[in-house]
């Protein structure tokens, strides 16, 4: 009865309602536009790398060596040579290595050059490793192995050929179609940049970019594995990742990498560096979120103006109430009630505007700024969020309710 009694006084007022509901359903969608983005971007970078102790470069910034080669964002760097690849990978400090050789794209999508110990070593989130959903690792000089998003957006199967063209954008003037290269794997979605990222071996990347297409497509003996690797040495690589033995070497093996006469390299932490980008991005993300919580606060006020300018045209009411004997008390809660409702419906509207918002916009997001947007907004934060919202809702009925309240004891 008294639910019942609220939306039916919501309804006989809709015009003004439906404006109100509007306001609010806005300013709630931006609010957890913001909040979820925020999340998704955070987890999306922390998830990327685990156990990777250093990343390692050609002398630059941290934050775009490790922008550059692990998020496939920002601005290409200078490359590191084989020989000191090799050097630091057969360190005795050194567990594992994987060296990765960018500046290929198909189509927009990344293509990364590396070895088997990507797939052996490299892990995302809780320390997962890499699975394969279709198919198998490369092994022929011209197999890729595809993410799950390429192969989805490009509606690629194993055994298709494709050709990777020199440089990042999606028109390319120069590609390498006198060496297509073969569909041989597709990995799980991993909600990294792994899944917009096509893999190729290290010796294919060298054997393409010194103009061997013909002889690639000719030569027989270029299947032997001895061969292949003698030939295709390549001169330089974008940047290694290294695990360590121990993490009380990091430090030292750091130290080393920095000073390091032959060239000059820099070392980076991947958890310093991301600290780093979240300080940077601590003033935009602090900015966004107060100008949305003022947003759906004044949203809120515009709610309660409207309530309480509509109780003069229900004093007639509100006597009728109080003359079957509804107490004062009742007349407050039903317009905390309505209140409560407007919030709750207008939160249900922008929670589908925001699903339908990531829809639309998926693809934009993953082949434009390489973000990977969960869709499903129930997080704990969010649900955090909006229980904040329904209890603001309240705080700002409160001024009608009250109002409501001491006209119905006059």
């Amino acid at each position: 009865m008294f639910l019942r009694l609220a939306v039916r006084s919501l309804l006989d007022r809709k015009g003004t309602i439906c404006l109100s509901l509007i306001a609010m359903t806005v300013s709630i969608f931006v609010l957890l536009s913001v909040e979820h983005i925020r999340f998704q971007i955070k987890e999306s970078f922390s998830s990327t790398l685990s156990g990777v102790d250093i990343v390692v470069g050609a002398k630059t910034g941290d934050l775009n060596l490790l922008l550059y080669s692990v998020f496939r964002l920002g601005r290409p760097t200078s490359n590191v040579s084989w020989q000191s690849f090799e050097k630091f990978a057969k360190d005795s400090r050194v567990r594992w290595a994987i060296p990765l050789a960018l500046g290929d794209s198909h189509k927009g999508f990344p293509v990364l050059g590396t070895n088997m110990n990507y797939f052996n070593y490299y892990s995302f989130g809780e320390k997962r490793k890499l699975v394969l959903e279709k198919g198998k690792v490369f092994e022929n000089l011209l197999d890729v192995v595809l993410g799950s998003e390429v192969a989805k957006k490009l509606n690629y199967r194993l055994g298709d050929n494709l050709v990777i063209a020199h440089g990042l954008s999606e028109v390319s003037f120069i590609s390498h179609d006198e060496a297509p290269f073969r569909v041989v794997g597709i990995l799980k979605p991993t909600g990294t940049p792994v899944d917009r990222t096509l893999h190729v071996r290290l010796e294919a990347i060298e054997s393409i970019h010194n103009n061997y297409g013909v002889r690639l497509k000719n030569d027989k003996s270029l299947k032997d594995e001895a061969l292949i690797k003698e030939l295709f040495i390549p001169e330089s690589i974008t940047a290694f990742l290294i695990g360590l033995h121990s993490k009380l070497t990091t430090f030292q093996l750091r130290q080393e990498i920095n000073d390091y006469p032959a060239e000059p390299l820099i070392a980076v932490l991947p958890g310093v560096a991301l600290s780093e980008l979240w300080q940077i991005m601590g003033l935009v993300e602090n900015s966004l979120f107060f100008i949305s919580v003022l947003i759906f606060v004044s949203a809120c006020l515009g709610v309660s103006g409207i309530l309480l300018a509509s109780i003069r045209d229900r004093i007639r009411e509100i006597h009728l109430l109080r003359a079957i004997g509804a107490p004062p008390i009742y007349i407050f809660c039903l317009l905390e009630l309505e209140a409560f409702l407007i919030t709750l419906v207008s939160i249900i509207l922008a929670i589908c505007l925001v699903f339908l918002t990531l829809q639309l916009f998926d693809g934009f997001l993953v082949s434009q700024l390489g973000l990977v947007i969960e869709k499903t907004i129930f997080s704990e934060i969010s649900i955090v969020t909006m229980g904040v919202m329904l209890l603001t809702s309240q705080v700002t009925g409160f001024i009608p309710a009250a109002y409501a309240f001491m006209k119905s004891t006059g």
